[in-house]
């Protein structure tokens, strides 16, 4: 099993900026890809915002390259999402998800989410 605590949610203006993370624990052979998605009120899917690999390969939503950047600390299997220039369309949200390996098998965890409020 594999628990995720996220922290760093919270209400800033637009053009500020705000830190995520997301910790991952728990009895497990490795954690693989990390990542971070959003969901928004009416909307039935989280949506990508980006991801990482245990390698540190990156892949970023449209949305926001340029303005995120993701980065983990492999040693704490820890995730950071840094978040600039916030735009009041990045309100959602936000939750961690992570790949790990479990007895030779893959799984995929979610977090809990951490709200983030940007206003205009």
């Amino acid at each position: 099993q594999v628990q995720l605590v996220e922290s760093g949610g919270g209400l800033v203006q637009a053009g500020k900026s705000l830190r995520l993370s997301c910790a991952a624990s728990g009895s497990f052979s490795s954690i693989n890809a990390m990542g971070w998605y959003r969901q928004t009120p009416g909307k039935l899917q989280r949506e990508l915002v980006a991801v990482i690999t245990s390698g540190g390969s990156t892949n970023y939503a449209d949305s926001v390259k340029g303005r995120f950047t993701i980065s983990r600390e492999n040693a704490k299997n820890t995730v950071y999402l840094q978040m600039n220039s916030l735009k009041p369309e990045d309100t959602a949200v936000y939750y961690c998800k992570t790949m790990a390996t479990i007895r030779g098998y893959e799984y995929q965890y979610w977090g809990q989410g951490t709200q983030v409020t940007v206003s205009s």
